[in-house]
């Protein structure tokens, strides 16, 4: 594999003859965490067994001044050199990408031999928010599906997984305070199928929640893999579920809602509801360790003034717990004030991030006209469930930012679930178009739309192939990955857009 195939695009190249072989001779050691990654998942995939020692072969050292990393490969060994513990695990992802496809695999598929190109590399990321937002709660993902979708954020060296775990059609976090919330709010007796003009629905149930333990192993998981879980827990609005649970937490009984959209079932904002959040976030913090933590905020009906009080107490009783609170863009359009250090989601456009931006809050920016990744691919009648903007690769892959640092965090892509209800449906919706973000959000200049499709066409997708990704093909949807009658609501940007 050479050096034009990497993905993400590294800041600084510069190939040299020769190659390093691995064989069963072949040592690593350094750094521990990478070094360990390296041999672990290397010689799985490889058979060879990557011993450590204490002159290695392959070595990862961490080094405070260097910017970044630096990979050095010589026909005599491969040398690391990492600003930290999170820059030698890109160093060791683009070391397995140089391996090619079957490094990617969980055991050996052939003999090899296995060669890395000499060379220097020189790499940095961008943005320290390389975010991707999963939704669990329109369709559950077994802890399982979690774990996988964390591998793949770090084989694209993203570092953020908002994991948006509450909303009107289901409830996945255990509270053991509140076990209704699992017991009833974790379950709908029925879904919407599409949004066509006149709803549709499987009358299949649906339903799912991770334990404690559960989400300590997804957050273990995360870390080790040097990615950041942010949970969300969506307040005042989208509450349908926790309402059904506990009906006091609203203004009138509901179920489980089994529609898409914006439910009217707000959470009633008295003194009741308010401990009752305090208590949910109180175990959200016990759980996660993130410095972050969504409490949404978004497309409340009927928002008033007792509401904008509600989420405002929330806000700073994660502020007194010296965590910061991440809330979607409407949140700005309260009267009174968010405490400063509230980081604002702007997802309606850029205009409401350059708004934040501008009244002193840290921004990340994800907007649905281009970040959305469950928005229909192209307008070709084969593409399942055509919902959203038409956003392509390309149009992922050339996505520039209108603000900039210091109150831009970075970049976040958007995974919506309501037409995704399984794992290989998430796939073709994420993948390719999160690899071009992944450029977006690591590369600092010079992306080439026409270079980063033939380097994903040539190495990148048989990459995810033995990663087992079900990605959309480059030509369109393959016969099983469509969706034949099931309607979807396809909106334009502007009109001459079909």
């Amino acid at each position: 594999m050479s050096w034009d195939s990497v993905l993400p695009r590294p800041a600084e190249v510069h190939p040299a003859p020769g190659t390093f072989v691995l064989d069963a001779t072949t040592t690593v050691g350094g750094e521990p965490g990478a070094a360990r990654w390296w041999r672990t998942r290397i010689g799985a995939a490889t058979g060879l067994p990557l011993a450590p020692a204490a002159e290695p072969d392959v070595e990862f050292r961490l080094d405070p001044a260097e910017d970044g990393h630096r990979i050095e490969i010589r026909p005599d060994g491969v040398a690391v050199t990492a600003r930290d513990a999170e820059a030698a695990h890109h160093a060791a992802q683009t070391l397995r990408q140089l391996l090619g496809p079957a490094a990617h695999r969980a055991a050996p598929v052939g003999a090899g031999p296995w060669r890395l190109p000499c060379g220097v590399l020189r790499d940095r990321p961008r943005f320290g928010w390389r975010g991707c937002h999963l939704d669990v709660a329109r369709h559950f993902l077994p802890t399982r599906e979690v774990l996988r979708f964390i591998d793949l954020l770090a084989a694209h060296k993203l570092n953020v997984l908002h994991l948006h775990l509450t909303d009107d059609q289901g409830w996945r976090l255990e509270v053991p305070r509140y076990p209704r919330l699992t017991e009833v709010g974790a379950w709908r007796r029925r879904s919407m199928v599409g949004r066509g003009p006149v709803p549709e629905h499987d009358d299949r149930p649906h339903g799912g929640f991770y334990t404690t333990e559960d989400l300590r192993e997804i957050v273990a998981h995360a870390a080790a893999q040097h990615v950041r879980v942010v949970p969300e827990v969506d307040v005042p609005g989208h509450n349908a579920a926790a309402i059904a649970a506990y009906p006091e937490l609203g203004t009138h009984p509901t179920e489980v809602w089994d529609a898409w959209g914006v439910s009217d079932h707000v959470l009633d904002p008295s003194p009741g509801t308010a401990e009752f959040f305090r208590n949910v976030f109180d175990h959200v913090l016990e759980v996660f360790p993130s410095p972050v933590i969504c409490v949404g905020g978004d497309e409340v009906p009927g928002v008033t003034a007792a509401h904008g009080r509600f989420l405002r107490g929330l806000v700073e009783h994660l502020h007194a717990a010296g965590r910061r609170a991440l809330g979607w863009d409407e949140i700005l359009d309260d009267a009174a004030p968010l405490p400063r250090d509230t980081i604002i989601a702007s997802w309606r456009d850029e205009h409401a991030g350059v708004r934040a931006a501008e009244q002193g809050h840290d921004v990340v920016l994800c907007p649905e006209q281009v970040l959305y990744l469950d928005h229909r691919q192209s307008d070709h009648p084969d593409e399942p469930v055509p919902v959203g903007f038409r956003t392509t690769l390309a149009d992922v892959h050339a996505y520039e930012p209108a603000l900039a640092p210091p109150h831009l965090l970075g970049v976040q892509a958007q995974v919506w679930t309501e037409h995704l209800d399984s794992p290989r449906r998430v796939d073709y919706a994420v993948f390719p178009r999160l690899s071009a973000f992944a450029e977006v959000a690591w590369c600092r200049s010079g992306r080439d739309g026409a270079e980063f499709e033939r380097r994903l066409a040539e190495h990148h997708l048989p990459r995810l192939d033995a990663l087992g990704v079900e990605y959309r093909p480059l030509a369109g949807p393959l016969p099983w990955q469509t969706r034949p009658g099931v309607p979807g609501r396809p909106r334009h940007r502007n009109p001459s857009e079909g």
